[in-house]
């Protein structure tokens, strides 16, 4: 079993972002050096500020990546390195973007994984590889409606959808991104299969929508992250959210920590690991914001208080993977991770 041991250095792609970031945190603080990519000296500066101050000079580099979608975009970010957390992504939902209309976008996010696999591949000093999947890839949300997921479950229905015929419009944008998804893992697990000499081992993490902390609320608050779901909510009542169907969560920093986990435990292989917390609703996160802020005016309950009825059987490892690892009991629950999401705002 391959094993990088503590003071070893990893790259985190998308070191920048929401989900990036906390990972990065989660390895310097178990004792990993990283090297973190961002697509420019401005996107990314304030990150390697923030965890010099923190960890001290010497933990934290920073790589540009301009554009990731190019042949061997990440080849020279990975040299020396002992394992890669590949955490951006080249495409992200956003119900405006023109581009999630067509499934045209979806090979173009297939070869980028295959791209830095190809390189991982061709450097001897990488032993493991993380990937940040989606709980899209093994399912769309389905309100109301009582199913299991297991750790084969895979988002055919988003495939079929995203490919179907045209006319291509806006209803479309949720397949064709949970289809990316799907497609882009799957292109991940066909490559493991194709090169069994590879000489690192794959693992990916299949995040819900992730709540929690900003690290730097100046530069990540106003983004396109999940945990602005939280705090626009907070600031503006709801809005875009009523569009949003229930669906399970997961604290940032669990999410993180299962990346951890998964490149770095041993025991960890070949694995798709579910980071699912917990089911919510928008009258969930109200009722708990109205808890924690009962002098602020929040939106009244949606007349609809349909909830996610699914059960993920992979739920269990994860906890045991955060037990094993970070000597936790569970998840951080709903309540505590809305605290944390708002915790910036007056």
């Amino acid at each position: 079993m391959s094993n990088i041991s503590k003071g070893s250095l990893v790259l985190v792609t998308g070191a920048n972002g929401f989900i990036g970031s906390h990972v990065v945190d989660q390895f310097l603080a178990t004792g990993y050096k990283v090297r973190g990519t961002a697509r420019s000296e401005i996107k990314g500066g304030w990150v390697k500020q923030l965890f010099e101050k923190k960890y001290g000079p010497g933990k934290f580099e920073l790589a540009i990546v301009p554009h990731m979608d190019q042949k061997g975009a990440f080849g020279e970010a990975m040299k020396g390195t002992a394992g890669i957390a590949h955490v951006a992504a080249n495409l992200v939902y956003d119900a405006a973007t023109e581009k999630l209309s067509s499934p045209a976008v979806i090979p173009e996010v297939m070869a980028t994984v295959r791209d830095i696999l190809e390189s991982a591949a061709a450097t001897p000093s990488v032993k493991r590889f993380v990937m940040t999947s989606s709980s899209t890839a093994a399912t769309n949300p389905k309100p109301g409606v009582k199913f299991t997921i297991k750790d084969t479950t895979w988002n055919q229905e988003a495939i079929d959808a995203a490919w179907a015929p045209p006319p291509y419009n806006a209803e479309r944008r949720w397949d064709v991104y949970g289809a990316s998804k799907t497609q882009a893992e799957q292109e991940l697990w066909k490559f493991t299969r194709e090169h069994k000499d590879i000489g690192f081992v794959a693992n990916t993490v299949l995040p819900n929508g992730n709540f929690g902390p900003f690290l730097s609320p100046e530069h990540q608050a106003g983004g396109g992250s999940t945990a602005t779901w939280v705090s626009n909510l907070y600031k503006d009542g709801l809005t875009y959210q009523k569009d949003i169907p229930p669906q399970y969560f997961v604290d940032v920093r669990d999410n993180a920590r299962l990346h951890v986990a998964a490149l770095t435990d041993p025991a960890i292989q070949n694995e798709r690991v579910f980071a699912f917390a917990e089911p919510f609703n928008w009258n969930d996160v109200l009722h708990i914001l109205r808890k924690l802020r009962p002098n602020h005016k929040f939106s009244p309950d949606m007349e609809n208080d349909v909830k996610d009825l699914s059960i993920v059987a992979p739920h269990a490892r994860a906890e045991e993977i955060l037990k094993k690892n970070f000597s936790q009991k569970g998840f951080i629950s709903l309540e505590e991770s809305l605290k944390a999401n708002i915790a910036h705002l007056d």
